[in-house]
């Protein structure tokens, strides 16, 4: 288990160093765009997942969709304390 802040340290670390297969690493290259789309699909099984799977798949829904919202601050350069500022 991990943090908010942990998680968005290691795909911090990920992006930077680039490893092979990364999938962090090639959504990132495709662009805001294509992230983007993720994300909304990611919001969409959230609320899906609220209505009509319970408690363990929607906290399971919301893990992927943090993930894809911190993939897109990374994209465009947004980082943690942006965000905090606004809270």
């Amino acid at each position: 288990m991990k943090t908010f802040d942990e998680l968005f340290a290691e795909l911090t670390t990920r992006v930077a160093s680039r490893p092979d297969g990364s999938s962090t690493v090639e959504l990132v290259d495709a662009g805001v765009h294509a992230i983007g789309k993720k994300v909304v699909e990611e919001a969409a099984e959230v609320w899906m997942a609220a209505e009509h799977e319970g408690q363990v798949a929607t906290a399971q829904e919301i893990s992927q969709l943090l993930y894809h919202l911190q993939v897109l601050m990374l994209a465009t350069g947004i980082d943690l304390d942006d965000v905090y500022a606004h809270l």
